[in-house]
Order: structure tokens, then sequence, then C-alpha cells
């Protein structure tokens, strides 16, 4: 698997509404359940209403678009990760994943994928 690396700085957040969240930036992940507005965005970015934040994350994409034939990429990134003690939030769009890591453990993340046999660009 080809994975890219990403040097932003990501922050997951709650929100009490999207009306300050702009859509056009270049990196926002929104998701709404009955009980939670939920936004993923660059920290430089995020809005004023939010009402919990977690800053201090860093992104990859798994390369290319994902048929939703193919079975187990985010089980064999996320055990790769695991056995290395290192905790996920991953975030799924139409085409692809994207797995966000804590700062401190990027780097041993990306060598962790890259010794599993995954190619990091």
């Amino acid at each position: 698997m080809e994975i890219k690396k990403y040097n932003h700085k990501m922050s997951v957040c709650k929100v009490s509404d999207y009306s300050k969240v702009d859509l056009n930036d270049e990196f926002v992940f929104i998701g709404k359940t009955d009980d939670e507005l939920s936004l993923v965005r660059l920290t430089e970015n995020v809005p004023q209403n939010i009402t919990e934040r977690d800053d201090g994350w860093k992104m990859m994409r798994i390369q290319g678009v994902l048929d939703f034939s193919l079975i187990g990429i985010l089980s064999k990134i996320s055990a790769v990760l695991a056995d290395n003690k290192i905790g996920i939030f991953a975030v799924s769009t139409f085409n692809t994943d994207y797995i966000l890591v804590k700062e401190e453990n990027y780097d041993k993340s990306l060598k962790a994928l890259g010794d599993a046999g995954d190619t990091i660009v």
C-alpha cells in the first residue's frame, strides 16, 4: 500500500453548529449523529464555536481510490500501529481513508508502516 504523509497539524473537535466552518478550506471532515457534531480540520482553522477540542494530531492518507470490495485495509494499518502502541483516529471518505495519530507518534507510525511493507510518500 502507498501512504501519503502530511505535515499539517490537525485538531479533532466537537462544535455547537457548523455555521462557522468554512467548507472551502483544504481539509474539513464533519460528522453528525443524533447527539454530536464532530469536526476534524487544520488546527489553525478551528472555528470559535467549538465545545471540545483535542489538538496535536497529524495525518496520512492511503493513496488511490479504494474500491468498496477491498477488505481489511484499515484493519491492517490499525493492527500495525496498535502493535506499536500507537492510537489512531480514522476518517473515511468515499475514495479513501485518512489516519490521524498524535504528533509525538507520527514518525514512529510512518516507520512502523514502512517496516510492515507499505510505501511512504
